[in-house]
């Protein structure tokens, strides 16, 4: 855990909690209202704050997003698709044990076309990659688990824009095949218990978890999903990079 990922946090669980919401009542009480719940759970050193003023300066941010989606809603005062499980999977591959699973941030109903629009909400200041692994998945799960096909994706950088940002959807069957060939390899890896990294000697995706097991952070508490969730020590944390949740 890092402040911009408690900030993340944060925000996404209040502006997600919209879907089930019927479409008249959705702004009927303020997102700066609706923020003081989930923020507590990340308050303090649960959130990896070193001090009272940084996370003032982090929920000032998240009002500000908040801020910025109930003056501009957009898709989000029209009908939504919920898939009702708090996380959305299904079997990438029987045969191979593998089950692919994410949370989907939104899903806007077109009645036009009686299909979905994959949104996904990015509170960092970093764009999405073009070669992100994101969008492949989110319109796996999103075809397996309801019944409508989809027809656009957008990432909505509610830091700094108004309105959603389309992005090209990505092809059913080489999003297939590519996730099912990076889960066969992961899958082989913890069989023969040898991870050889990609980068060579590491890389920023490796070095929190490696303060975890030299004992350089601290256990603050478990999350919703049930995952032990660490802190690392103060004078290693880089708040805009290093960020992680096991």
């Amino acid at each position: 855990m890092s402040p911009p990922l408690a900030l993340g946090q944060a925000v996404h669980e209040v502006v997600e909690s919209l879907s089930t919401v019927a479409v008249e009542d959705r702004f009927s009480t303020s997102l700066i209202e609706r923020l003081a719940i989930p923020w507590e759970k990340v308050s303090g050193e649960k959130g990896g704050f070193i001090s009272e003023d940084s996370e003032l300066t982090y929920r000032t941010r998240a009002e500000n997003m908040l801020r910025r989606v109930m003056s501009h809603p957009g898709p989000l005062k029209n009908l939504a698709v919920k898939i009702y499980q708090d996380l959305p999977s299904y079997y990438l591959s029987e045969e191979n044990n593998i089950i692919l699973c994410g949370k989907i941030d939104w899903l806007e109903y077109l009645p036009d076309s009686d299909s979905v629009h994959i949104i996904d909400f990015k509170t960092g200041k970093i764009d999405e990659q073009d070669d992100s692994l994101q969008l492949p998945i989110y319109i796996l799960i999103a075809s397996h688990l309801q019944k409508r096909p989809i027809t656009k994706s957008s990432y909505w950088y509610i830091d700094r824009s108004d309105d959603p940002q389309e992005v090209e959807l990505p092809s059913m069957k080489q999003s297939e095949d590519k996730i099912l060939k990076i889960a066969k390899e992961i899958s082989l890896a913890r069989k023969l218990n040898r991870f050889k990294c990609p980068q060579g000697n590491g890389c920023h995706h490796c070095r929190p978890y490696e303060m975890i097991i030299k004992e350089k952070a601290k256990l603050v508490g478990i999350n919703d999903f049930k995952q032990d969730v660490y802190v690392l020590d103060t004078q290693l944390q880089n708040e805009e990079t290093m960020s992680s949740i096991l």
